[in-house]
């Protein structure tokens, strides 16, 4: 009896030691077998068949981590005495170049990997490790092999609507990134780079410049990261063909009817030979500042087309290939440069006779931002077409102010999912900044975090506790509180039972305040009831937010970035709340006093977004991003 409760104590010992360590590592490791025993060494050297600069930093926080705990190690150029050898890391050509093999014994600190970038990965499972034994005391004996299910892991940052961030945040998010195995970034870019001739675009934007973009680089290569460049060159083209320089390109100068309503000088015309001179003259600037191999050409959402200049063209040879047409003509540039053309997958989807045609040695961009985006039908096309392809999820919280998190994290689920199943090359997870990019940067990280450990492995990671390591990875937040509240809070939308396509009922509520709340087709389904629900769950976040005790670098900003979000959904529900008490259910029937409320609180709300915007991002941008709150201030009449 007493041997069986003896068992029966190590194996409980063992399983809260699995689930202790379990937090700390992110993405969570393919394979992962704990012993329930402990290194037992206090001295020994350290071993690297590598010198590669990039190896530093994880490999310092390591040493670091051995002394907190009490075991002094020191850097060896060679294995002079295997017995008194504490860590040893070395590459192996057997194993895939991202693969790693970490052993923990009880007497020695193991890493084999398949390359200088696999001992990388290695390593920074290690740090993840030296956080957990400077916690509990102790490093556990742990037999690990890993390796990726999608060998390019991305994210894209969108810096054109509106936000450009400063070198700083940009630094930052690059570190977090790394950390957790992220090796591609890409900055979705319309107007924000500093092209010379083209100063009317960009000259309020705060633009990166090609010093910048030289410098940011040249820190992704030190962490394993590819940085891509991206320039969206067919639509989406409005911040330059609203410029009466660039007006003669458009496909549509002058408004006309597209599936999407009325609209103009969005998409460049194919029919115009001045597009694709453009288009070249931005590549030779562009593209010398990377070291990428890869380029993002955009070419996405050209609603435009076939509705103006090109109509006739179309009609005669199909919208379809006029399309495939000029995306093939930017292409053949970008080979001029030996880059790999990657781009937006959503047009040629509509022509799937067309998809075998495509070059071999494009990369399409499939993407889709709702939880049951048919990843499932439209990855086959190109596998099957044997074309290479990224799954681009995204982590919706663009048009959401406090995000929408049950929805990003089934959306970001699902492509991984379907990724892996048929054969996606990459996976870039996608934030956009839809509609003056009120959300701020801190309400992202659950998402991003989350998509870059299913980007890793998805069958590990598919249920992590997100909270719990969003608190731990981002916050440094030994109370819990942190991650918990922020991913509790970007699910506030689901309170109002009032879902909304491509962003969540916060937004829509200030979005579409000239609409009656009882008869527009999505303000109609909030209530009274549900509103006030959903101010107690926003209060009862922010307190538990706020009770926190976040250590990251940035704690100051993300508790003033936390709460401007809270408090402008709130503010959302307090307007829902004075429409419903009215008959007809416009702000105009609002009592004055009330409306005098509103407008005051939303007034403080502007002036708090522009102080906190700053704080992370560049001047260019806030001008439009506050004008558009100001647009909703207009029509508290």
């Amino acid at each position: 009896m007493k041997q069986l409760l003896l068992c029966l104590a190590l194996l409980i010992n063992q399983l809260s030691i699995a689930a202790d360590l379990n937090n700390y590592l992110l993405p969570a490791p393919k394979h992962t077998e704990q012993t329930g025993s402990q290194l037992q060494v206090n001295q020994g050297f350290a071993y690297l068949q590598s010198n590669a600069i990039q190896l530093s930093k994880p490999l310092l926080t390591i040493l670091h981590a051995l002394d907190q705990t009490g075991i002094k190690c020191q850097l060896s150029p060679v294995i002079s005495n295997p017995y008194t050898t504490l860590f040893q890391a070395t590459i192996s050509k057997d194993l895939k170049p991202q693969a790693y093999h970490l052993i923990i014994s009880t007497t020695q600190i193991t890493l084999i990997a398949g390359s200088e970038t696999g001992l990388y990965y290695g390593l920074l499972t290690l740090q993840q490790i030296g956080q957990f034994a400077c916690e509990s005391g102790y490093w556990p004996t742990v037999n690990i092999t890993d390796e990726p299910d999608f060998e390019r892991r991305g994210v894209m940052l969108d810096i054109s609507r509106d936000k450009v961030p400063s070198m700083q945040t940009l630094y930052s998010i690059v570190d977090k990134l790394a950390a957790w195995k992220i090796n591609e970034l890409q900055l979705y870019t319309e107007h924000t780079f500093a092209y010379q001739n083209h100063e009317t675009v960009w000259k309020n934007a705060s633009p990166m410049t090609a010093g910048q973009i030289k410098d940011l680089d040249e820190y992704c290569q030190r962490h394993y990261i590819d940085l891509v460049p991206n320039q969206n060159s067919f639509g989406h083209m409005k911040r330059w063909l609203k410029h009466e320089q660039y007006e003669h390109l458009a496909e549509l100068p002058q408004p006309g009817k597209t599936i999407w309503g009325m609209m103009s000088r969005t998409s460049l015309s194919p029919v115009e030979p001045g597009s694709l001179e453009l288009m070249k003259e931005l590549y030779s600037e562009l593209l010398p500042n990377f070291t990428s191999q890869y380029f993002n050409i955009g070419c996405d959402e050209t609603v435009e087309l076939g509705v103006g200049k090109s109509k006739a063209i179309c009609k005669e040879r199909g919208k379809g290939r006029v399309y495939l047409d000029f995306v093939l003509e930017l292409k053949n540039e970008v080979d001029k440069y030996d880059r790999t053309t990657q781009f937006w997958g959503d047009i040629i989807l509509h022509y799937p006779k067309l998809i075998p045609e495509l070059p071999k040695d494009m990369v399409a961009l499939v993407w889709g931002y709702e939880a049951d985006y048919p990843f499932n039908k439209n990855c086959p096309q190109f596998q099957k077409a044997g074309l290479a392809y990224y799954v681009c999820p995204g982590t919706s919280t663009w048009n959401s102010i406090i995000g929408r998190n049950k929805n990003g994290f089934a959306n970001l689920k699902n492509a991984a999912v379907n990724g892996k199943k048929f054969g996606a090359t990459g996976y870039l997870n996608t934030n956009w900044g839809d509609q003056g990019h009120w959300q701020p940067l801190s309400v992202c990280y659950p998402a991003l975090l989350y998509g870059a450990a299913l980007s890793w492995n998805v069958e590990q990671n598919a249920d992590i506790d997100i909270a719990r390591h969003v608190s731990n990875q981002v916050f440094n937040d030994k109370t819990g509180r942190s991650g918990d509240a922020i991913v509790k809070l970007g699910d506030a939308y689901l309170k109002m039972n009032a879902i909304t396509s491509n962003s969540n009922i916060f937004h829509q509520l200030l979005k579409r305040n000239r609409k009656s709340i009882h008869t527009d087709r999505w303000l109609k389904n909030v209530s009274k009831q549900d509103t006030e629900a959903t101010i107690k769950f926003i209060n009862e976040q922010v307190s538990l937010f706020n009770s926190s005790h976040p250590e990251c670098n940035d704690a100051e900003i993300v508790f003033k970035e936390f709460n401007q979000a809270a408090s402008l959904a709130l503010h959302a529900c307090h307007l829902a709340l004075a429409k419903l008490e009215t008959p007809d259910g416009y702000f105009s029937s609002i009592p004055q006093s009330k409306k005098d409320e509103l407008r005051s609180e939303l007034t403080t709300l502007i002036e708090s977004h522009q102080s906190i915007w700053l704080l992370r991002n560049r001047e260019g941008g806030l001008t439009d991003s506050a004008g558009k709150m100001n647009t909703v201030l207009k029509t508290y009449q």
